[in-house]
């Protein structure tokens, strides 16, 4: 490969990046908007999705959202607090705890997601349509698969 095409690379990796890294922080406070009201918030509200009608252990959560078994823990920990989720003993895993939404946290999501609907649709229509925001997330999701396919020591 070419030193020109090595920095073209580069430089197309590097405004994908900053792009999401935007991206996320625009999602991040849009959610935070919308959570607010719930008494949540984005990382709050994203915790409490993935556990609303699946337990799951801290560990597992984190895998499936991208971030630290420390970081979910904490959170975790404030939902279980808020009486939002509760702690269940994990049948595959003495020590390992689930983590289940309550009632009141599954109320709680449903009420952001009837306001995540309305941001949905203006993103939608100001995007062109549903096909278009599918390919979006298409693209995404393939960005983030040939990350996870790399390596965290950036070989191939």
């Amino acid at each position: 490969m070419t030193r020109t095409a090595e920095s073209g690379e580069a430089e197309a990796f590097s405004r994908a990046a900053v792009a999401v890294f935007r991206l996320n922080g625009r999602f991040t406070a849009a959610l935070d908007r919308l959570a607010l009201a719930s008494g949540l918030s984005a990382a709050r509200w994203q915790i409490l999705s993935t556990v609303t009608g699946r337990p799951l252990s801290v560990s597992e959560v984190a895998r499936r959202v991208g971030t630290t078994r420390q970081s979910v823990q904490r959170i975790a920990d404030l939902l279980v607090r808020q009486g939002l989720a509760v702690y269940l003993d994990n049948p595959a895993h003495r020590r390992a705890k689930l983590l289940s939404a309550t009632e009141r946290g599954a109320a709680a999501k449903r009420e952001i997601d009837t306001c995540l609907a309305e941001l949905a649709r203006q993103l939608c229509e100001g995007l062109g349509g549903e096909d278009e925001v599918r390919q979006t997330a298409e693209v995404l999701r393939g960005l983030s698969g040939a990350l996870s396919s790399i390596g965290s020591d950036g070989s191939g």
